[in-house]
């Protein structure tokens, strides 16, 4: 064992290192920025539930109870129904995560001193979710109950609130059903990330690259036949996971088949093109590699597959919104789960459709047809 030679190796790989840039960068950037955005997300805690309301009974004492909603902070009334109907509409796309439904009688049975009922509708195909609307709620109610008996002096009454909660598209909350939709977006975006994001560079490292620089294939071009073979590929990874999840894992799919694998397609020519971009911006497979984990980590942690997007604070959570990922576990979960049609997913289908053309020209772009 020479020491020299040992520190002049040492001293060499730091050279290198210094040289290179990108790798410098993401020696630096990529903990500092996974931490403060996965310290963050990494939260089951949830608070200001989107909720819808559909209030039948005029009389103050219902309001007071929508007041103790909105005062125990884990309620936003932000939704003000007229019929039974908006309420799944509201439910349905995405916009409530739950429903209050108070009925005509209520003011009038605790004048009566009579048990008053409330409805809660809870979407429970986010288990976690769901659970701590149904905790919550409860509390509420409990502590309202309280308020109205102090108020009646203890005068002797039956039960005072009797909250009936229906959970709607997985009532039995399975974690299982919650989870496989978004594990196969997770899967899918994984896989054909990392396939794509060798392509170009390994044409570089290769040798290759020259002979396709003299073909007067164009840009646009070479772009499309690197990322069709993916795409099919990635097709054919849909249809096993998705036979997977419903023969194996026994979860059933609520919606259009022919929808979800539409929507597949569009979403595999965004996350293919950003594979394309980090290609041809890597000078190596190993950079490849690298610019590839920093993309995918904080897809599966900030697209909702394994955190509330609602448990997160404002600034983390807008960074999800510019995530293809967030969009298409939102088309599995809303297909798979709750049966949604286009109607439902259509702004999805222009987002994702955006993403992949975007990430598709930006790649053409920053793809040089020149050895440099």
């Amino acid at each position: 064992m020479n020491l020299k030679r040992i520190f002049s190796i040492i001293r060499k790989e730091f050279f290198q290192i210094k040289r290179d840039k990108r790798t410098i960068a993401i020696i630096i950037m990529m903990p500092i920025m996974e931490l403060l955005l996965f310290g963050y997300a990494a939260s089951t805690s949830v608070d200001h539930i989107p909720t819808a309301v559909y209030n039948n009974d005029i009389g103050i004492e219902s309001r007071d109870l929508l007041d103790s909603f909105v005062n125990s902070q884990y309620f936003d009334l932000d939704y003000n129904a007229t019929s039974m109907q908006e309420i799944e509409e509201y439910i349905d796309n995405g916009n409530a995560k739950a429903g209050i439904v108070i009925p005509p009688e209520y003011s009038k049975d605790l004048k009566n001193g009579k048990t008053a009922q409330i409805q809660l509708i809870v979407d429970g195909s986010d288990p976690t979710t769901a659970q701590t609307i149904l905790s919550s709620a409860g509390g509420v109610v409990q502590s309202m109950s309280v308020e109205i008996i102090k108020e009646t002096r203890g005068i002797e009454m039956p039960q005072v609130l009797d909250l009936r909660s229906r959970v709607w598209y997985n009532p039995n909350m399975s974690s299982i059903n919650f989870n496989i939709p978004g594990l196969i977006g997770v899967i899918l975006q994984t896989v054909t990330l990392m396939l794509t994001s060798f392509s170009i560079v390994r044409e570089r490292e290769r040798g290759t690259m020259e002979q396709l620089i003299v073909t007067p294939i164009t840009k646009m071009e070479l772009m499309v036949g690197k990322i069709v073979p993916y795409v099919i590929i990635g097709f054919v990874d849909i249809v096993l996971a998705l036979a997977l999840s419903v023969f194996w894992f026994r979860v059933p799919i609520a919606g259009s088949i022919t929808l979800l694998l539409l929507f597949s397609v569009i979403f595999l020519f965004g996350s293919l093109g950003v594979g394309l971009v980090i290609s041809t911006v890597s000078k190596s497979q190993l950079q490849a590699m690298q610019l590839s984990m920093f993309m995918i980590m904080p897809n599966i942690l900030l697209s909702g597959y394994m955190f509330p997007i609602e448990a997160m604070p404002d600034i983390v959570g807008k960074i999800s919104t510019v995530l293809p990922l967030t969009y298409f576990i939102e088309v599995l979960r809303g297909i798979i789960l709750k049966g949604n049609g286009f109607t439902q997913l259509y702004q999805e289908f222009i987002i994702l459709t955006l993403f992949g053309l975007g990430f598709l020209m930006l790649a053409t772009v920053k793809f040089k047809k020149k050895i440099e």
